[in-house]
């Protein structure tokens, strides 16, 4: 049980203070997204949008569990909307190449 805790809390070692603020104030108003919103002083699918995020970012991070501390960071800041589609893709596309061993080095 001591290995598997251990991997059933990686995931929440990648979230930010933000991110575990919101999620604190998610549980402590019992999961009431009416009530996050009015904590918040924000519109209902504004707090949707961020817990649908934070859903996101956990899921992307659960997924990758073998993956490394580089790709996770990336893989974190897509889910958190500070990477875009085409620059995560090609990022993580370099990061793979590179780590195959199939990375071309460029002398200056």
């Amino acid at each position: 049980m001591g290995a598997e805790a251990g991997q059933e809390r990686r995931w929440i070692e990648h979230l930010s203070a933000e991110d575990l603020s919101f999620l604190k104030r998610f549980l402590l108003s019992s999961g009431t997204l009416k009530e996050l919103a009015r904590q918040y002083g924000v519109s209902y699918p504004t707090v949707r949008l961020r817990l649908d995020r934070l859903i996101d970012k956990v899921r992307l991070i659960d997924e990758q569990g073998s993956a490394g501390p580089l790709e996770l960071r990336l893989r974190t800041l897509y889910a958190e909307g500070r990477v875009d589609d085409e620059a995560f893709r090609a990022l993580l596309g370099a990061y793979r190449k590179e780590k195959e061993g199939g990375g071309e080095r460029q002398d200056a």
